[in-house]
């Protein structure tokens, strides 16, 4: 079973913005594999749509704890179907089933890269990840929002801005390249999604 987080803000004044890109691309991905709609758990306090690809069981999260709180929403769904594995056997999981999904403001707009056991590099809710889990030992899709002028001097406020209109035809086409770098991971492995998306 592999599971699929898609980080953002819940809330319709985050929608859109450069922070949730991580929920669109999830909502997309869900359109185009004919998922269930996504529904809200109280349990896990997250938005849920459980599906397959070829046969693998496949839960797409957006965890609804606000970015900075993602890990509790991720710990709780760990805790809750893996309850009867020691830790060891919960971190080798992790290792090879759970992708994260997540903005990048280190990366150019339109970028995207998939990289494994990478610290946090200052996103808020991919270090509630790592400090939640206890490992950092999974796999990321980072896309890039960083714009052609360079990273802002106000990061927390730009990542909270949405996306320009002349940025919305870029972000739409690496939403598409993201969903299509994902289903080989799924369908594959994510180290040959690495090999044909990291360029």
């Amino acid at each position: 079973m592999m599971v699929i987080v898609g980080l953002g803000n819940p809330g319709k004044k985050y929608v859109r913005t450069r922070h949730n890109i991580g929920f669109r691309v999830l909502d997309k991905f869900q359109k185009e594999n004919n998922f269930p709609d996504f529904k809200f758990s109280k349990k896990f306090n997250a938005l849920i749509s459980k599906g397959s690809i070829e046969r693998k069981k496949v839960i797409l999260v957006k965890p609804q704890t606000f970015m900075n709180n993602s890990g509790q929403a991720i710990k709780t769904i760990f805790n809750f179907q893996f309850s009867i594995f020691n830790q060891f056997s919960i971190n080798q999981f992790l290792k090879n089933n759970l992708i994260v999904i997540h903005d990048d403001i280190d990366l150019p707009l339109g970028k995207i890269r998939i990289s494994k056991k990478r610290g946090s590099a200052g996103h808020k809710g991919v270090e509630s990840i790592i400090k939640e889990l206890g490992t950092k030992d999974f796999v990321r899709f980072r896309i890039g929002i960083k714009p052609k002028t360079g990273k802002s001097e106000n990061p927390e406020k730009f990542v909270l801005q949405k996306f320009l209109k002349d940025e919305e035809k870029i972000i739409k086409e690496i939403i598409k390249k993201t969903c299509q770098a994902l289903k080989l991971a799924l369908t594959s492995t994510p180290e040959k999604a690495m090999n044909k998306y990291n360029k």
